[in-house]
């Protein structure tokens, strides 16, 4: 039975962002003009997305039983995410991320993954897995999590269908130690950074035909302040962003996949999902952190 639109797999984070001046590099010095802390991780942010637009999402993921913890957990709740895939941990300290984010929006993000790097098979219910139409995957910082992830994979049926954004610690392991998962996705939502990463394709186009040819479905390029280059072999569509004034650009490329996300499970047409994935990521950076601006379903009607 199918319960869920989507279930997110992927580390639980709160981000800690610092808006400076200027980021600094080494034995540089700028300074700090505000603080904001609030609920993120990648899937985690994809699937507050695709809830705030009216879809049926849960988590699979891990915290401990400090103030994180029950801050991420919490704030699901609050946005109508499904937690019974959530599992806590004895001891240690839930995921943080301290984030810099510039005048222009810029940002430098420094992970401490936490109980995150501890999540293996015996934490997952595959069962809970088994409810999703879409199992939308992101990236750990540890080993041991990205096994989990590959061992659900070889447990899931084909009915389930697998997005996979690899962020740049997946990206940057190579196709080679990514392929098995590569090959069970049906859409990849890399930027193209880590797209060129991943197959060592400096042409975004050329680098989604590798994808392709390892039989993913769909590959969908976030290009920042360009759109998104989307195809699945048989068309393929460059649709350019919407112009508005950049805030924070933390979590546009998750909400981004919410977007995209949401088109594929309402039946949209290719081209079409890349515009809700824009529009979703262009409301998202007009606001300070990853899930302030994220919109909700009535406020599609701005694309018609």
């Amino acid at each position: 039975m199918t319960l869920f639109d989507a279930v997110g797999f992927g580390a639980l984070n709160v981000d800690k962002l610092f808006r400076v001046n200027r980021i600094a590099a080494a034995e540089q010095e700028s300074f700090i003009t505000g603080f904001e802390e609030a609920c993120g991780g990648s899937a985690a942010n994809t699937m507050v997305g695709l809830a705030r637009l009216g879809c049926r999402v849960g988590f699979v993921g891990k915290v401990a039983g400090d103030r994180e913890g029950n801050m991420l957990v919490e704030e699901f709740r609050r946005e109508g995410v499904d937690t019974n895939g959530i599992v806590q941990a004895e001891h240690g300290r839930s995921g943080t991320v301290m984030g810099f984010v510039d005048e222009k929006g810029e940002r430098a993000l420094y992970i401490d993954p936490g109980v995150n790097d501890t999540i293996e098979s015996r934490d997952i219910s595959a069962a809970y897995a088994l409810q999703a139409r879409f199992l939308h995957l992101t990236s750990f910082v540890g080993r041991k999590s990205f096994e989990a992830q590959k061992k659900l994979l070889q447990v899931l049926p084909k009915e389930v269908k697998v997005s996979l954004d690899p962020g740049a610690l997946y990206a940057g392991m190579g196709l080679n130690k990514l392929e098995s998962t590569i090959e069970r996705s049906f859409a990849v939502m890399p930027n193209a950074g880590e797209l060129e990463l991943l197959t060592g394709k400096a042409d975004y186009q050329a680098g989604a035909k590798v994808l392709l040819k390892k039989g993913v479905s769909i590959v969908a390029v976030k290009l920042a302040g360009k759109g998104c280059y989307v195809t699945d072999g048989k068309e393929s569509h460059h649709i350019e962003a919407f112009k508005v004034k950049v805030v924070d650009t933390t979590g546009a490329g998750d909400a981004f996949n919410a977007g995209f996300l949401y088109g594929l499970i309402n039946g949209k047409s290719l081209r079409e999902c890349g515009r809700i994935g824009n529009f979703v990521a262009s409301r998202c950076v007009m606001k300070m952190g990853a899930r302030a601006g994220l919109p909700h379903l009535k406020n599609l009607r701005l694309l018609s």
